[in-house]
């Protein structure tokens, strides 16, 4: 009714009228219900992580679900620890010394060359968990003689 209204509260009416208009229209299409989670719950009332994600496909397939049998008993053993190697039983100063063979006639160059063979096979990351005390204690070892070995060159 545009007698008696400014025009600015007829403007606010029809805004009134075209809202309730589009709200009738929505919910005649609109079902309810869906703006909720389709997988709250399942048949039975268990919830979807009961469920291993591969069943839905075989259900769909119609095919059987096939357990896998449980091992014998004798047959699950514990693994056997790994051996440690020759060389890591070798830990005492002289030992590694006598590995490096370190003499003054060797140039720096030389030296830091026999300091990563070295590390190359006596690396603690490069050997199993068991041993890698005795690899520390070897690579510390073969430093510091190496290293002295480097400040005597300097004098």
């Amino acid at each position: 009714m545009l007698v008696r209204q400014s025009l600015f509260q007829s403007v606010l009416e029809r805004l009134d009228t075209e809202e309730d208009a589009s709200e009738r229209e929505e919910a005649a299409y609109r079902i309810r219900g869906l703006n909720v989670s389709f997988a709250a719950t399942v048949l039975g009332g268990e919830t979807p992580v009961a469920h291993r994600p591969d069943e839905a496909y075989r259900d769909n397939l119609g095919d059987p679900v096939i357990q896998p049998e449980p091992e014998p008993e004798r047959t699950r053993q514990e693994p056997e620890p790994p051996a440690m190697p020759e060389h890591l039983a070798r830990t005492s100063r002289e030992e590694v010394a006598a590995e490096l063979a370190i003499t003054s006639d060797h140039t720096r160059e030389a030296l830091q060359e026999k300091r990563r063979s070295f590390a190359k096979a006596n690396h603690p990351d490069s050997v199993a968990a068991l041993f890698r005390e005795q690899a520390t204690t070897r690579m510390t070892l073969a430093n510091q003689l190496i290293d002295e070995a480097i400040r005597r060159l300097k004098r």
